[in-house]
C-alpha cells in the first residue's frame, strides 16, 4: 500500500474507533460512563463537561474523515490526529505519576494513544508533498 492509502487507512480507523468512546461520553453520560469506569456522573456541570468532550472528538473525527478523502486536508489530518494522541497519553501519564494507575481499560487507552501517535508519524514521514489546490 501506499503512503497515501496508508494515510487514509489509518485516519478512518482511527475515526471508527474513536467514535463509540466519543458517543459513550456524551449521549448518556450518567448512564453509560459508571459500567465502564469508575466514573459517577451526578452534576449538571459533570454531564457538560462530557458532552463538550464528546464534541471534540466529534469534530477531530470529521477532520479525520475529510482529510482521508481530500488529499490537501490530509497533512493537516494527520498532524492533529498525532498531536491529538500524544496529547491525550501525555495527560495520562501525567495522571498516572500524580494520581497512581488507573483502570486497566484507561491503561489500554493511554498505550493504544502512543501506538497510534507513533504511526502517525510514521505515515507522515513518508507521505508525499499534497498538490496544490485546484483554483
Amino acid at each position: 500500500m501506499k503512503a497515501r492509502g496508508w494515510a487514509k487507512f489509518y485516519l478512518l480507523f482511527s475515526a471508527a474507533g474513536l467514535l463509540p468512546i466519543a458517543l459513550s461520553y456524551g449521549v448518556a453520560p450518567a448512564e453509560v460512563l459508571p459500567k465502564v469506569l469508575d466514573v459517577a456522573v451526578e452534576s449538571t456541570d459533570l454531564t457538560h463537561i462530557f458532552r463538550a468532550v464528546m464534541g471534540l472528538y466529534l469534530a477531530m473525527i470529521v477532520l479525520w474523515i475529510l482529510g482521508a478523502f481530500r488529499p490537501e486536508l490530509t497533512r493537516a489530518a494527520l498532524i492533529s490526529e498525532v498531536t491529538f494522541m500524544f496529547g491525550l497519553a501525555s495527560g495520562r501519564m501525567l495522571s498516572i505519576l500524580a494520581d497512581g494507575v488507573p483502570s486497566l481499560l484507561l491503561v489500554a487507552y493511554t498505550a493504544l494513544e502512543v501506538v497510534m501517535g507513533v504511526w502517525g508519524i510514521l505515515i507522515l514521514k513518508n507521505l508525499p508533498e499534497a498538490p496544490p489546490p485546484a483554483l
